[in-house]
């Protein structure tokens, strides 16, 4: 077995363990050769004995040396480490592969295996492997299994999900798998681990309204950690200009987003339900609610919300290269989206008209088009039409909502493009080839594929140059080729240009003037 990354300065990684440092939670794990334990920078427990304590860039790192996971601030709450690279190839692809066995809907695909990964990513599987441990120092099985048992276990200790049924959505073909693999791993059989207390002493209470009894029939509720800093004001008023009414509600005061969510089953038909997120600053967490329709899907719905709400961001690398150019910005994530198809038609939707009328736009088509969905709030009744029914929308029926012609046509070959399986817009879809085929579509340019990318696709060095606000907050409008003159000032912003620009759009750059630029997207 590899010993862990010799980038890890072991010196500086106690000191960050001994202040309990939130900002370095999930960047490295802590092993205790005394106990067998290994936990987050967080951990409130005793600090260990320098001489005691072995540093893993990952957990699944630290679980093939032989440390159990500990159960008091539960590693598989740590936002993950998302690694970025614009030199080395091999790096680029070994991330790459991390990012697609992290998605549940990849690694529980028909037809799954190393193979088939390596085949995705157009290597060959001993060069995936030998990347991989190269990269990461355990084979890609090793980091999937980890995932896995981390999965299983917090859905073990935050819902009441049957033991079996945790077993298969976090992605073991049996339970009888699933069962030796957590044995083997934590020395715990799974109903074992349920009746451990489910929360340590000092782990944070429920939320003012947010106790059991809070909870809707049937939903279920879990936690997401995150680095700070992070700018939920920001974030939280980003999703509330935008909310589409019947399918989104944000409340910035109260810090609590929620909206409605349809999403496939395995045999076709769609699953819908509702997702509503509550921030808690003061302990770096989020409370995510399902309700019961997505109850079947919840480890693709955990999924996605780490990328709707940017929990994986690493705050002090961005800050790194961005910090100099726009020092109001520290804090700001880019938004993401919990349906790649979704966004895209809002992006289109949203092109070269305010953000009120593209929301507007959207609440037609959502009354519309849109499935109707049970949730316990009045004001969400409805999800985002499905791509397959917008692909047999006519244009005479979202003329009548407004939609002019090119953006019509525009929407129903996404729509076509997506129901036929000819596009994916999720995270890690292959980011060039995407785009390419964006930008063949009818009515899509590169704004609207750079937008796409920067939110849906999940890639931090998106850049829309021909956005107006951009340039105008970036002060480059009135050049003669200003596009041109924004893509050489953001070279320096590279590989983190995505949120530049969401730096940027509010008014935190340097060269940008009293009043914030307004955004031009959905």
């Amino acid at each position: 077995m590899s010993s862990p990354a010799a980038a890890l300065d072991a010196d500086a990684c106690y000191r960050a363990l001994k202040a309990h440092d939130a900002r370095f939670d999930g960047r490295f794990f802590t092993a205790v050769t005394s106990t067998g334990i290994y936990c987050r920078p967080v951990c409130r427990v005793r600090t260990p004995r320098r001489e005691n304590c072995r540093f893993f860039d990952l957990a699944a790192q630290a679980e093939a040396a032989g440390f159990r996971p500990c159960l008091r601030c539960r590693p598989e709450l740590a936002p993950h480490a998302l690694a970025w690279s614009i030199q080395d190839a091999s790096a680029i692809l070994a991330e790459q592969a991390a990012r697609l066995l992290d998605d549940p809907a990849t690694s529980a695909a028909d037809g799954f295996g190393m193979p088939a990964l390596a085949a995705r990513l157009g290597v060959s599987d001993r060069h995936l492997r030998r990347i991989f441990e190269a990269r990461f120092g355990v084979s890609p099985l090793q980091y999937l299994q980890t995932r896995r048992l981390l999965t299983a276990k917090q859905l073990l200790t935050d819902t009441d999900l049957p033991v079996t049924q945790v077993g298969l959505l976090s992605g073991f073909a049996s339970v009888r798998r699933f069962n030796a693999a957590f044995a083997q791993h934590y020395h715990l059989n799974p109903s074992a681990l349920r009746r451990q207390p489910q929360r340590a002493p000092d782990a944070p209470a429920p939320l003012a309204g947010q106790g059991d009894e809070a909870t809707p029939s049937g939903a279920v509720r879990v936690r997401l950690g995150y680095r700070p800093p992070y700018d939920v004001a920001a974030l939280v008023a980003f999703f509330a200009a935008r909310a589409v009414p019947g399918m989104e509600w944000a409340d910035p005061a109260a810090r609590c987003l929620r909206r409605t969510l349809a999403m496939p089953g395995p045999d076709g038909a769609a699953r819908t339900g509702w997702v509503e997120a509550q921030f808690d600053p003061a302990r770096h967490q989020i409370t995510l609610r399902v309700g019961d329709g997505l109850r079947d899907a919840l480890p693709q719905v955990i999924h996605r919300a780490r990328a709707w709400l940017d929990v994986d961001a690493d705050p002090l690398a961005i800050e790194a290269a961005l910090g100099a150019a726009f020092p109001a910005g520290e804090g700001l994530r880019v938004p993401g989206c919990l349906d790649g198809f979704e966004l895209a038609v809002r992006a289109i939707l949203g092109q070269q008209i305010t953000v009120a009328a593209a929301r507007t736009l959207a609440a037609r088509l959502v009354a519309r088009f849109g499935d109707a969905v049970a949730t316990p709030w009045p004001e969400l009744t409805r999800s985002f039409p499905r791509a397959a029914v917008l692909a047999q929308a006519d244009g005479d029926a979202l003329g009548r909502l407004g939609i002019v012609r090119q953006r019509q046509g525009a929407i129903t070959a996404l729509a076509r493009a997506v129901a036929g399986g000819e596009l994916s817009l999720h995270i890690g879809a292959p980011v060039a080839s995407t785009m390419a085929a964006l930008r063949a579509l009818p009515g899509v340019g590169d704004w609207t594929a750079q937008y796409i990318a920067m939110r849906a696709l999940r890639w931090p060095d998106a850049f829309p140059a021909g956005d107006v606000a951009l340039q105008q907050a970036l002060g480059v409008r009135g050049q003669p080729k200003p596009a041109h003159a924004a893509e050489q000032a953001a070279e320096a912003w590279r590989p983190w240009r995505s949120y530049a620009v969401v730096r940027a759009w509010a008014g935190a750059h340097l060269a940008a003037s009293g009043t914030s630029a307004p955004s031009t997207s959905d």
